[in-house]
């Protein structure tokens, strides 16, 4: 059997984005609350009964959180721009190597916009 385990967490950043439709607020600073939510699959290690250990997971997941939170997102050299896309990819590979992540998604509540990678 495979199991999945999740871990949720969100930050609070500023972007700008240069789009086509709604142009002029998006090329304006502007922030959003982002929710996200890490996945790992597996099969328990018989000795621990664990996937993996949700300590480990949520101890790299605030790494990455730390990152992003109260940050403009313009900023961040690595991640490209600001696009919901980009942050899922942005995170996986933070968390590459460090914990077996299957997908990542991220998404803005409040207006009801996500994007899912599937590794």
């Amino acid at each position: 059997m495979t199991y999945t385990l999740t871990q949720r967490f969100w930050f609070d950043a500023a972007h700008t984005l240069d789009r086509q439709i709604e142009r002029e607020g998006s090329l304006r600073i502007h922030g959003h609350t982002y929710h996200a939510e890490v996945s790992v699959q597996g099969t328990p290690d018989p000795a621990t009964g664990m996937v993996l250990d949700l300590g480990l997971l949520r101890r790299e997941v605030e790494a990455v959180r730390e990152r992003l939170d109260h940050r403009l997102l313009d900023e961040i050299p690595e991640l490209g721009k600001p696009t919901l896309e980009n942050l899922c990819a942005y995170i996986a590979r933070h968390l590459a190597g460090r914990v077996p992540v299957t997908s990542v998604r991220v998404w803005r509540e409040s207006i009801g916009d996500g994007c899912l990678l599937t590794l």
